[in-house]
């Protein structure tokens, strides 16, 4: 006889059901591009609103950490830029990882076009955005307009539909994380404080922690929070900004999974069949079946590289919750105290659109042109030069990693403001710009 279930409660079905559906909907790249964008407009209605100054309020508002006489006192907003973020840089760090195993940078020929390119995309904004602030104190922002936002410019390409071809998405992506490298070494050099050698001493710890844990086959990533916070606080102490601590992380992530006596797969279907056998028997006990139970479940776990399990377990709490709370902490930018007449202010939000708008596409056209002209490369199959200029357009997204590198560069309030509000409008055209070209150059194609 057919075993006989209980009938599914209808709440419980309508859960489940919006649940699958929400899912579904998290994993549309556009989603994540339109999340990030209604949380910095949130941020400027918020911080140009009558309640404006409980903006800032908010956002300064004082978190203590104590363990016994130890206490540390930090902003909110600092939680945020320098604690949350670090989980997005682990997941960019997990990436470059992957890309550089079997992705895009995986090896010279295959690297060479997208790092010419992103090279040229952040060689150009940087030397326009100079020539326009040189001698004054606005030039420190010149590595603001080098970035580009990987999240919201593939997923405003991810609105063309399939009419792109997927040589320009891929192009785009290894461009993005090739931009993300420069921006983190940009971060590491130039925006350093004074070094304490006593944080590299305890970083290093905590890396040589990771390694151990590693070396031990350990495979939980909740047994790595420690070693991982051990690395953050000695880049703290050290003056290294400590989101870096992500990247370093995300890095070391191994890209096979562990060694095992037996497959995986292997040990899913022999596993399976002891369970359907043991279960088969109504006498059994629950507590028999325990350990093939933890069997399957670490079997299938396996079944993913660690760097892979990284990326698909934090990318929606990057995309749907680090990454807004980020907008919405930083993008609240007052109209009110961006002075127009300040000539450093104008200088440097004129740069910044200039740079991001037109020299992010054409650092990207002028790098790729004369690498395949001097046949060093050659266009991936299915890039036409429309889609390299698609793919520089939409570099000129800068967004988060940009408003992340204003809050470095700049300590004028005036001038930070600025920065923001001006990386927000050239993300917004240029994001305007890259869809009216696809729609121009690519509509009724691949349908």
């Amino acid at each position: 006889m057919p075993d006989k279930h209980p009938a599914i409660p209808r709440p419980q079905r309508l859960t489940e059901g919006a649940l699958s559906a929400l899912e579904r909907f998290s994993r549309i790249e556009a989603v994540s591009g339109i999340v990030l964008l209604l949380a910095a407009i949130a941020a400027l209605i918020w911080a140009n609103s009558p309640a404006a100054a409980t903006y800032e309020h908010f956002w300064n508002t004082p978190i203590t950490l104590g363990l016994g006489d130890y206490s540390v006192t930090r902003s909110l907003h600092f939680l945020v830029n320098d604690g949350l973020m670090t989980i997005f840089f682990l997941v960019v760090g997990a990436e470059i990882r992957q890309e550089i195993k079997d992705g895009a940078l995986a090896n010279l020929k295959l690297a060479t076009l997208p790092l010419g390119a992103a090279l040229g995309g952040v060689l150009m904004p940087a030397l326009i955005y100079t020539l326009l602030n040189h001698g004054t104190a606005a030039a420190s922002g010149w590595a603001v307009p080098t970035a580009t936002d990987i999240a919201f410019a593939v997923g405003v390409l991810a609105l063309l539909g399939k009419s792109i071809p997927s040589g320009v998405r891929i192009l785009l992506l290894a461009l993005a994380i090739i931009d993300d490298i420069v921006a983190i070494l940009i971060i590491a050099i130039f925006f350093t404080a004074s070094l304490d050698y006593m944080g590299l001493v305890i970083a290093a710890g905590g890396l040589a922690l990771v390694l151990i844990f590693q070396r031990m086959g350990i495979g939980k990533a909740a047994i790595y929070l420690l070693p991982g916070a051990i690395v953050w606080f000695g880049l703290l102490k050290t003056g290294v900004h400590p989101t870096l601590a992500g990247v370093i992380l995300g890095l070391m992530t191994p890209v096979n999974s562990k060694p095992t006596t037996e497959r995986p797969l292997k040990t899913i279907e022999r596993t399976f069949n002891e369970l359907m056998e043991r279960f088969s028997h109504s006498a059994e006990s629950p507590q028999q079946v325990a350990k093939p139970l933890k069997q399957l479940r670490d079997a299938q776990r396996e079944m993913l590289p660690p760097v892979q399990r990284v990326q698909s377990a934090l990318h929606p709490w990057v995309a749907f919750g680090v990454m807004p709370l980020f907008a919405l902490a930083n993008a609240g930018v007052s109209l009110d105290g961006f002075n127009v007449d300040d000539p450093l202010a104008h200088g440097v939000f004129m740069g910044v659109i200039f740079a991001l708008v037109l020299g992010k596409p054409l650092g990207v056209m002028l790098a790729s042109l004369a690498l395949v002209k001097l046949n060093i490369c050659k266009l991936p199959e299915g890039v036409t030069w429309t889609g390299v200029g698609l793919v520089g357009l939409l570099a000129g997204i800068g967004f988060t990693m940009s408003i992340f590198i204003s809050s470095l560069a700049f300590s004028d309030p005036a001038l930070l403001s600025a920065a923001k509000l001006s990386v927000l409008a050239a993300s917004t055209l240029a994001a305007v710009i890259g869809l009216t070209w696809g729609k121009l150059k690519f509509s009724g194609k691949n349908k």
